[in-house]
């Protein structure tokens, strides 16, 4: 395993304390100019969230009704009730968005999809890049102020679905991860950078609690007034 890589792991719980859990829950409040963008801005409500850990699945509720919730795999996403009825489903999810750009409009199955490998690729960071068929390199690191910090790019199998194919992820002195670079491919291919910060450890886990998106300009650098995304995070458990 690449290096860098090994310390992340470490740094954020270990491999041990991974292999022994199968699923995170947490309260999320989201918000951001994207959902505006895509006819469905977020209002600021918490949810809870759960992803499993190994296999990629996740989902939030309430979605849409206070007795809905959605459930995402990569090939299939799905609003239900809480009794189990199907409110509406999608197979093969990604290909719904062919052609999109970023102002095309997104439904509530689109926005149910987009959360569920989003916050399933936040939730197992950086455990994830060291899952079969994933490529991680080195690449050069990033200087943010007077700290460089290690890069990373991360080359997705085709079965994991997630923003895009290639993501960067950049890792602070202690080893905890402070950037991730993608491309949202579901939004005409929008270029983010995503910060992280206010970790936490919960049930032997360190993770990030906040996350902004930010879109970038030519040089790389966030854009600070464009909140593209924005996560918050509480109430954090691993079992």
């Amino acid at each position: 395993m690449n290096e860098l890589l090994t310390a992340a792991i470490e740094a954020h719980g270990g491999s041990a304390r991974w292999r022994d859990l199968t699923r995170a829950r947490a309260t999320l409040v989201s918000g951001g100019r994207l959902f505006a963008v895509k006819g469905l801005p977020q209002d600021p409500e918490p949810r809870e969230m759960t992803v499993l850990l190994h296999e990629e699945r996740a989902s939030v509720r309430p979605f849409g009704a206070p007795d809905q919730r959605t459930d995402f795999t990569p090939g299939r996403v799905s609003i239900d009730k809480a009794d189990g009825r199907v409110v509406a489903a999608r197979e093969n999810p990604r290909s719904s968005f062919a052609g999109h750009t970023l102002e095309t409009p997104w439904d509530p199955l689109d926005r149910a999809y987009f959360n569920g490998y989003a916050l399933w690729t936040y939730l197992t960071t950086p455990f994830l890049l060291a899952m079969p068929g994933f490529t991680v390199t080195g690449i050069d690191p990033w200087q943010e102020g007077n700290e460089p910090w290690q890069g990373l790019r991360a080359t997705f199998p085709p079965g994991i679905a997630s923003h895009s194919t290639h993501q960067d992820f950049y890792f602070g002195p202690d080893h905890l991860l402070r950037r991730h670079d993608y491309r949202v491919d579901v939004a005409g291919g929008l270029a983010a950078a995503q910060y992280v910060y206010d970790y936490v450890e919960a049930d032997g886990i360190t993770l990030p609690t906040k996350r902004r998106a930010y879109s970038l300009d030519a040089t790389g650098h966030p854009v600070p007034d464009d909140v593209m995304v924005s996560i918050d995070l509480s109430d954090i458990h691993f079992s």
